[in-house]
């Protein structure tokens, strides 16, 4: 056996509720260099906690055993339960884990695998796979072949294995600047700061149709919106691969601070395993007076001031804000995130997730391009749509993409 191929199966899962909504993530990496090979997860429906990890033991074993069925396997998981229960040292005492343990254990061999318990820190990886699941009720089954794979994200493993590296020549590997036919003109090699913008998701005032802008925190994202979420930071996890492959990948999120953006900014977060900050200059329009009404109870009450405010930019909702307002400090908000993310970047500049709302994402894009406030209405931004911008900072922008649904 000490010929046998190594790998490191990452297993996780979670219930929101303990019991409650519950689902697990598993990946498989090559131990020798940290490639990911393998990821599974799926939503489990109602279940508890300690199920959901066994479960996901169970499908990462079996995807370890799919990769190589001679492989020797080393489980790593924060849950230290599962961890000694598999290795003998502690009872299992529940029938459902009794039999999951079983499971597993029929998988391979028992001296083929080794149990390890990590920190949670160093189960992110699987951790975000599970959430996806919940997010979404849906399944993941994604198979990596051992050859170069750019796509896979890097987890605890792979970052060890890649500690020696530098950043820098890590930078050029993956983000070297490229022009593609099409793309702005530009007589020079200055880096830009690309802006990725993401309304986030569905929420009940959504479907109500009603005006939901800053005044008031919520509302949260709906069960669709939350599968608009994960979908969305499947397309902002392509960005820099697949997607749009000329520009560098996301590093870092910035999110408005409103409810139904920070849930959206979240499962990108998890997608990426990059941390999300706030800056209130990319919440959503204030809407005073019109906060939670529908278009019909505004025109009503205020006859031709919510035709005012989409035609001319500049008129104000009662107690809030126009359009206009709100570039400014959108605006001023990606100027600070040029000054400030530009000048360390590499000769492919940045790129920047920024998560936010319909006027704000019309108002990033109208500024942009330079077009008045009265025609920024035209554009269309669905829910948990993807945007991208360009910013140099010499002050010139190109538009790359604009209102790419995340759910085809």
């Amino acid at each position: 056996m000490s010929g046998a191929r190594h790998l490191v199966v990452e297993a996780d899962g979670g219930s929101r509720g303990n019991p409650g909504p519950a689902g697990f993530g598993a990946l498989v990496r090559d131990a020798a260099s940290g490639r990911v090979l393998a990821e599974r997860a799926a939503f489990l429906g109602t279940t508890t906690n300690n199920v959901a990890e066994y479960s996901g033991l169970v499908a990462g074993l079996r995807a370890a055993a799919e990769v190589d069925p001679d492989a020797r396997v080393t489980v790593r998981m924060d849950s230290r339960l599962v961890v000694e229960q598999m290795s003998g040292r502690w009872q299992i005492k529940h029938d459902d884990m009794r039999r999951l343990a079983a499971e597993a254990a029929a998988v391979l061999p028992a001296d083929r695998v080794t149990y390890e318990w990590v920190p949670r820190a160093q189960n992110a990886a699987a951790d975000a796979l599970a959430n996806e699941a919940m997010d979404t009720a849906g399944t993941v089954a994604r198979d990596y072949p051992d050859g170069p794979a750019d796509d896979v994200p890097a987890g605890p493993a792979e970052q060890v294995a890649s500690d020696a590296l530098d950043e820098a020549a890590d930078e050029d590997a993956f983000d070297t600047p490229s022009r593609p036919s099409g793309v702005a003109v530009r007589f020079d090699d200055a880096p830009a700061l690309t802006v990725v913008l993401v309304r986030h998701g569905q929420t009940p005032l959504t479907v109500a149709g009603a005006f939901s802008g800053s005044s008031v925190p919520g509302p949260s994202l709906t069960p669709r919106g939350r599968t608009q979420a994960a979908q969305a930071a499947d397309l902002v996890f392509r960005i820099g691969r697949q997607a749009w492959p000329d520009v560098p990948r996301p590093t870092a999120i910035v999110s408005s601070p409103m409810v139904r953006a920070q849930e959206t900014a979240r499962a990108i977060s998890r997608r990426l395993g990059v941390a999300v900050t706030t800056d209130e200059r990319f919440a959503e329009v204030h809407f005073g007076e019109w906060e939670g009404l529908t278009a019909a109870e505004i025109d009503a009450a205020w006859p031709g001031r919510r035709h005012a405010w989409y035609t001319t930019g500049t008129t104000a909702a009662p107690g809030g804000e126009s359009a206009a307002d709100v570039g400014a400090r959108v605006w001023q908000g990606l100027q600070d995130l040029v000054a400030t993310l530009l000048p360390s970047a590499g000769p492919a500049g940045r790129t920047v997730v920024v998560v936010g709302h319909a006027v704000q994402v019309r108002a990033a894009i109208g500024t942009a391009v330079g077009a008045p406030p009265a025609q920024w209405s035209r554009v269309r931004v669905p829910p948990a749509s993807v945007s991208i911008l360009r910013l140099w900072a010499d002050g010139t922008s190109e538009l790359t993409a604009q209102g790419v649904p995340t759910d085809l």
